[in-house]
């Protein structure tokens, strides 16, 4: 009973403060994992491994519908060339000033590593109302936020899938364990592909001739716990699996349904996601916060200017102008799932402490209150600029 009440409350008081968050213009990511907060206010609860569970498939189902719905492998191909070098450049600038930060505050290198992966990712979704709303999301430094985003994401889910397995270790691996954890994320990407490539097409033929109600709503959703199942067996995280196999079935017409789509979003966003960012926020401990406070302000200052600095750079390497750079780097500084992803990951492994996981967790919220002030100001300030030019 207590597990349902759990359920119950928790995906109440999401809502309701997701709602509130959207109601003054923020993402509804905030009232989720201000949820979490509220509820350890209202109760502790004794035994919270059914609501992990559920978590747990928060994170798999966030990032399936990611690769689902977000990533289009043709459009990919097409932007590859322009994106590719502003998206590497923030990424390693990113990753780099994690990293280092950890290493200056004395943590070990695989800790260090899952910072800087943590800082990696960039969630577009945070600032694609504020595009829309400028109506700039169609201009060449809005069209390369969605595409370097999405590049980040898939960067990012291979980058821990590598720090996952090197968590095993808890220590740096040898050169043999290194060619074995490389061995099964090429293994896995292989099998995934030709499943994904010559058998779920087929399989979906069939599916579409079924008489059994939502046939294809149940094998697309059976489908992202298959691939989050295979992904374990080769000793790779679910989410991993789970993101792949979205990204598959992105390819297949008969799958990708805009009525399916709606469905496996209302299952994701509607209950389960929510569960696992208000597990997020009954994670973090306030206290650890406030007894860490240089090292968090140092995490929310580093992780922003990583991105504005790498996604800078990266764009004047390609042509853009330096307007127009800034306004992408800002445009890559919000984080949200991905992120949460790797640093709970990071906590559940016992690789990540307390006080990083909660300064991260930080981090994302601010993260997603400055940068879309911060992007409709420079956007602001490049209209006005192009404006007056004689």
């Amino acid at each position: 009973m207590e597990a349902l009440l759990q359920i119950l409350l928790i995906l109440l008081i999401a809502k309701i403060l997701g709602e509130a968050s959207e109601r003054i213009g923020l993402p509804a990511i905030i009232g989720e994992i201000a949820a979490g907060f509220t509820l350890t206010l209202i109760m502790v609860p004794s035994d919270t491994e059914i609501l992990k569970f559920f978590a747990e498939l928060g994170a798999i189902f966030l990032l399936f519908t990611a690769g689902y719905r977000e990533v289009h492998l043709s459009d990919l191909k097409e932007a590859s060339k322009t994106a590719l070098v502003p998206t590497i450049f923030q990424t390693i600038v990113a990753f780099g000033f994690g990293f280092i930060l950890g290493q200056a505050f004395g943590m070990g290198l695989i800790e260090s590593i899952f910072i800087g992966v943590a800082f990696s990712p960039t969630s577009i979704s945070v600032v694609v109302k504020t595009l829309i709303d400028s109506d700039y999301l169609s201009s060449k430094p809005g069209s390369m936020m969605l595409t370097s985003a999405i590049f980040d994401d898939i960067i990012g889910i291979f980058l821990l899938s590598v720090v996952a397995s090197l968590a095993t270790y808890n220590h740096l691996p040898s050169g043999i364990q290194l060619l074995s954890i490389s061995g099964k994320i090429i293994l896995f990407i292989l099998i995934m592909g030709l499943i994904g490539l010559k058998i779920f097409p087929h399989i979906f033929q069939y599916v579409q001739k079924m008489h059994t109600k939502e046939s294809i709503f149940a094998f697309v959703v059976i489908i992202a716990l298959f691939s989050a199942y295979l992904a374990e067996v080769f000793g790779l995280h679910a989410v991993i699996g789970a993101f792949f196999g979205g990204v598959l079935l992105s390819e297949i017409p008969l799958a990708k349904l805009e009525n399916v789509q709606k469905k496996v979003s209302g299952l994701a966003y509607g209950v389960f996601t929510p569960v696992f960012f208000a597990f997020i926020g009954m994670s973090v401990e306030i206290s650890v916060l406030s007894t860490a406070g240089a090292f968090t302000v140092l995490v929310v200052i580093l992780a922003l200017t990583s991105k504005l600095i790498g996604g800078f750079i990266g764009t004047r390497l390609i042509g853009f102008d330096w307007k127009d750079g800034l306004v992408f780097g800002i445009g890559m500084m919000p984080r949200a799932g991905v992120e949460l992803v790797v640093i709970a990951i990071g906590k559940e492994l016992g690789i990540v402490s307390q006080e990083v996981f909660s300064a991260i967790v930080f981090m994302v919220v601010a993260s997603i209150v400055i940068s879309p002030i911060m992007l409709e100001m420079a956007i602001k300030y490049r209209e006005k600029a192009t404006y007056q030019r004689p």
